[in-house]
């Protein structure tokens, strides 16, 4: 099974079972010891790959214990702190984390109530665990974009080295986003002054900033807005004309009528993979049964079918083995729930070869 469905899995075991964990010993067993070992691949009851209560007298902390210790040839790895599912997350409560992590050998420590997970490292002074995690993680909310360097952490792929490189950039570029999401909940002063200097010649005063406080609100609303209709147009508005191939079995069945449902939803698949693959590659066939998208016009490139002529609609969606799998959708816009899916059909094919 792949990572990502590995983490899809554990999301919904937290979702589903979330609200009835009371204590901490209760979280570590539905969700920490399985993303310890069905997500990073160690052996939860190997002790030379998993140490739990961990114990490392520090000075005059004697007896104290972290929750998980994750070994590699011999030496600490990672460290896991953990904390009743609900509880805040914060280095305020994770004094002993701080502790451990400047008195072992780890570069990695974790801190996690089994929904949240922060992950840490020493980019701010060796062997000093920073204060603000390079990479953060919803349990509810899966970001696939982060998928590529959590993996780097599981026992197959381990690289130190690898993830040291990358944390740097993933820090601060997750708080880059984290003051950019705030701006657009609530512009601060500093930014209002910046933008009305841009684009105001008068003085700057109370009323004006009341002003341009509303105004660059909808302003970065509304750019937001500009830049994905943009992207959907780009797929969307003059695309080349789209191969269109009628099985002859079919037409002498009788005539097949091409709804403008089915080319909603060809347009929609087109905008989601076009990350994946060049749109002139996407084409479409229709028959009486399916409404079929392929790559280069070959049925045994299919990214995915439209089965709409009918009073419960699907989308079936193919998986590596081209076998496929339907989906009750209620609405054209219940394709963007699989676009994770889509575009990974459609990675297949990136090679004209396959």
């Amino acid at each position: 099974m792949e990572f990502i469905e590995r983490l899809r899995q554990l999301s919904a075991k937290v979702k589903n079972l979330g609200p009835s964990i009371k204590t901490g010993e209760a979280t570590k067993n539905a969700f920490i010891m399985p993303f310890i070992s069905q997500v990073l691949g160690y052996d939860v009851f190997d002790p030379n790959e998993v140490v739990p209560e961990f114990v490392c007298d520090i000075g005059t902390k004697k007896g104290e214990k972290i929750d998980y210790a994750i070994m590699k040839d011999g030496d600490i790895s990672i460290l896991i702190e953990c904390k009743k599912i609900g509880e805040p997350l914060n280095t305020n409560n994770a004094s002993q984390l701080f502790r451990y992590f400047h008195a072992t050998n780890a570069r990695i420590a974790i801190l996690t109530n089994g929904q949240f997970f922060g992950f840490y490292t020493d980019l701010d002074a060796p062997n000093k665990m920073d204060e603000k995690p390079f990479l953060e993680m919803d349990m509810l909310r899966v970001d696939e974009t982060i998928v590529a360097e959590l993996s780097k952490i599981t026992k197959n792929q381990f690289d130190i080295n690898s993830i040291i490189n990358a944390a740097e950039e993933m820090k601060y570029v997750s708080q880059i986003k984290a003051v950019i999401r705030g701006q657009f909940q609530s512009p601060g002063d500093d930014y209002i002054r910046l933008m009305v200097s841009k684009v105001y010649e008068g003085k700057f005063t109370e009323k004006i900033r009341d002003q341009f406080t509303d105004l660059t609100k909808k302003a970065l609303t509304q750019f937001v807005n500009d830049q994905l209709n943009e992207r959907l147009k780009s797929a969307i508005v003059e695309p080349e004309p789209p191969s269109i191939s009628v099985d002859i079995i079919e037409a002498e069945k009788g005539a097949i009528e091409t709804t403008q449902e089915e080319l909603e939803a060809f347009q929609i698949v087109r905008a989601i993979v076009r990350e994946a693959i060049d749109v002139k590659r996407v084409t479409y066939r229709d028959n009486q049964s399916y409404f079929g998208i392929f790559v280069d016009d070959n049925n045994r490139k299919p990214i995915c079918r439209m089965h709409l002529n009918r009073n419960q609609k699907y989308i079936g969606i193919f998986d590596e083995n081209k076998a496929e799998a339907r989906i009750l959708i209620e609405t054209l816009d219940d394709i963007f729930k699989h676009s994770s899916n889509l575009q990974k059909t459609a990675l297949l094919y990136v090679d004209a070869n396959k």
